[in-house]
């Protein structure tokens, strides 16, 4: 095949919009429509070529969240492999990253004189720069030749479009490769899940180095011919302003960030008025009922909760618009691959019994890179082992209880930290709230919960372990409550149960 033949067969997958649809906007800015996204694709494959990079190359993005770091990802890939990485890394952690995904090059902003760019240049990466054009999104790449002219090749199915690292909370993270099949899998199934179409726009509030906003956000926007606009990370203070300019039709976001969201709801009572949104959805850690409720009561649309991680290139399982079911404490049921639930002995097991999810199907890795050890764990009987625990009810709706690194082990007693925040909950005084385990010399581990008081009230340590002790078996209350003007987050927003007694001194 020319080169001339494949970009726009490749370029129509990704970016499947009619020429002069919108595709990219950002504040500010003027938009890019798919038409200009695929030139793009083209002008970048055409300049990687030059520069020394083909299939199979290696190129580390980091880039601060916004219109750029959308579209490079989605052009990148379209001709290498990307590697999208957190900006806010040290240089230890670029060191480590850049070297295990094997970089050939990293692309930064023209200006970029961190330590990506020092820790690059130490290694022996090339170092390209990304040249800003008016239109949002719109790019072109500056940097000396890295090799000699790449074959004119775009990727393939089978190549790696996407490399990332697991979040590594208990071992050494894991580096798992997405490949094109993989990501079009996934973003094909977000969009049969929420029924997205050329006429629907999402508010891209999510990290653009994490699967979430990768494949949720952006990719999904864009193969079903819709739109995104791109802000430059989650500001709860600039949410509703932006909800005004962009006039989604959705948003997706992790709990804690729709939680800071409805914090400030009150205050903004316009543009509340004002907003056009078809639904709401939340993925990346479990969103209580409580907050899927008031949600609901404060925009008026659907709140779908659904169930993601990296190795799945994102989508397992997800709540449905109506009027097909939704059910608050569930991540919905099967939405792509196929789930099931799995005995330690690989038996998979029925409605109402509880053991490890498992999945399988075409958006799910082929399996982590140099790391054989965890394969045969993670692949075992067929199936991938998602490290959750959880049970299917009979409409094939799954419950997440837990990671079964985080199942509380009190003294063979097994206590889902989930349950417990669910009763916390409902506390009227409690915010916010992670339940955890906790050291303990004869035990082995206790139950410990950190909290976050809502605004204007009051409550002891003692007041919510009461209220625990009237709606929990005495086993499950927490006992040490830690009061906490803010809770430990993680890069993407999510709430950190590992590890967190450590952070507390407990």
């Amino acid at each position: 095949m020319t080169q001339t033949e494949t970009y726009p067969d490749l370029s129509r997958r990704l970016v499947a919009g009619a020429e002069d649809a919108p595709a990219i906007l950002a504040p500010d800015r003027a938009t890019l429509t798919h038409g200009e996204l695929r030139s793009l694709i083209k002008a970048t494959a055409e300049r990687l070529h030059a520069l020394g990079i083909g299939r199979g190359d290696r190129v580390a993005i980091v880039l601060p969240n916004g219109p750029e770091m959308a579209t490079a990802f989605v052009a990148v890939a379209a001709t290498a492999s990307t590697a999208p990485l957190n900006p806010a890394y040290r240089a230890d952690e670029f060191d480590f990253y850049l070297t295990d995904i094997g970089a050939k090059a990293i692309l930064v902003a023209e200006n970029e004189t961190g330590p990506a760019v020092a820790v690059a240049e130490r290694l022996g990466i090339g170092v390209l720069r990304l040249v800003v054009s008016p239109a949002a999104g719109s790019f072109t790449i500056e940097g000396a030749a890295i090799g000699p002219q790449a074959t004119p090749d775009m990727a393939g199915d089978g190549d790696i479009a996407l490399l990332l690292h697991t979040s590594g909370t208990t071992s050494r993270p894991k580096l798992v490769p997405l490949s094109h099949a993989n990501i079009a899998a996934s973003a094909a199934h977000i969009g049969a899940t929420l029924g997205l179409t050329a006429d629907d726009r999402c508010l891209n509030i999510m990290p653009l180095f994490h699967i979430h906003g990768l494949i949720a956000a952006v990719l999904s926007s864009l193969a079903s011919g819709g739109s995104i606009y791109c802000t430059p990370g989650f500001n709860a203070l600039r949410f509703f302003q932006w909800l005004g300019e962009a006039r989604p039709s959705w948003y997706t976001a992790v709990p804690t960030m729709h939680q800071a969201i409805l914090a400030r709801a009150a205050r903004n009572t316009e543009a509340l008025a004002g907003a056009r949104l078809r639904f709401i959805r939340s993925s990346s850690a479990s969103l209580p009922a409580q907050v899927m409720a008031e949600l609901e009561a404060t925009f008026g649309c659907p709140v779908i909760e659904s169930y993601g991680m990296t190795e799945a290139a994102h989508q397992m399982a997800s709540n449905r618009l109506p009027p097909g079911l939704r059910k608050p404490g569930s991540v919905g049921a099967g939405a792509g691959p196929e789930v099931a639930v799995m005995a330690p002995d690989g038996r998979l097991l029925k409605a109402g019994e509880t053991g490890e999810i498992v999945i399988r199907g075409p958006n799910v890795t082929a399996g982590y890179e140099k790391n054989p050890d965890a394969n045969a764990t993670a692949f075992a009987h067929g199936w991938f082992h998602t490290g959750d625990q959880g049970v299917l009810d009979g409409d094939g709706y799954l419950r997440v209880t837990g990671r079964l690194k985080e199942i509380i082990n009190r003294g063979g007693e097994k206590i889902s930290p989930l349950e417990v925040d669910d009763v916390l909950m409902d506390h009227p005084a409690v915010a916010q709230v992670v339940t955890f385990a906790m050291p303990h010399d004869r035990l082995g581990e206790e139950v410990a919960a950190a909290v976050v008081l809502r605004e204007g009230t009051s409550a002891t340590e003692n007041d919510i372990r009461t209220y625990a002790a009237t709606r929990l078996a005495d086993f499950k209350v927490p006992r040490k409550v830690v009061i906490l003007d803010e809770i430990p987050k993680g890069a993407t927003g999510k709430l950190q149960r590992i590890g967190l007694a450590a952070k507390l001194g407990l």
